[in-house]
């Protein structure tokens, strides 16, 4: 009784001490540890222990000068893993925080690029594109001079040929379904497009996945 007591005992205290070390280890550290914790986690493709630093970071060194560097590397790691909507977080904190004249239109230009690349996966939706063909118009618009505008304009050209071809087949499912009056909202959509007397291919693959594939 006496032997399994001490080792009950033992258990405990090395528990304890575990804690300990680990709690010494997760609060109160420098700056640059968290940063280079980020950055190590970032390389190994572990984002969700990356984003779980970034907040320590970020809580306990507000004001550090590392603060806008770990916000773009998460932006752009979160961007190559398909994470949009976590990119997006990242992006909008670092326009907050950080937005100036000389990188605004770069990091606006990111969260379109972001919008842009989310539209071949299972969560795209038609509120977003219309989204962000808007933000789109309104970068090209307030960053005329911008080194990012060809891109953003290619961009533009590859939404609203995704949205004409969504509006095509929203009416003829209008249609099928004998709805005349939503067909004629989406047939009124089609006939003031720009692109109406375009020649276009219609894509043999979903409108979503050909318009959107580099």
């Amino acid at each position: 009784m006496k032997i399994a007591n001490m080792l009950v005992a033992a258990s405990l205290v090395a528990f304890i001490s575990g804690c300990a070390s680990k709690d010494k280890e997760v609060f109160n550290m420098p700056a640059t540890y968290w940063y280079e914790q980020i950055a190590k986690e970032i390389k190994a493709q572990d984002l969700e222990k990356a984003d779980g630093f970034y907040t320590s970071l970020a809580s306990e060194h507000i004001e550090s000068p590392l603060l806008p560097e770990a916000m773009m590397m998460l932006a752009n790691a979160h961007m190559q893993d398909e994470e949009y909507v976590l990119a997006n977080f990242y992006l909008d904190e670092y326009l907050k925080r950080y937005g100036s004249r000389e990188n605004a239109d770069h990091v606006r230009f990111m969260k379109i690029k972001a919008n842009y690349e989310s539209f071949p996966n299972p969560n795209r939706n038609q509120q977003l594109l219309m989204d962000t063909i808007a933000q789109t118009k309104e970068f090209l618009s307030k960053y005329p001079n911008s080194k990012f505008r060809p891109l953003a304009e290619t961009i533009l050209v590859r939404l609203e040929l995704g949205e004409y071809f969504l509006n095509e087949n929203i009416k003829n499912l209008y249609t099928r379904v004998d709805k005349p009056e939503a067909a004629k909202i989406y047939e009124d959509k089609i006939t003031n497009s720009s692109l109406g007397k375009a020649q276009m291919i219609e894509p043999n693959m979903p409108w979503y996945r050909s318009w959107f594939e580099k």
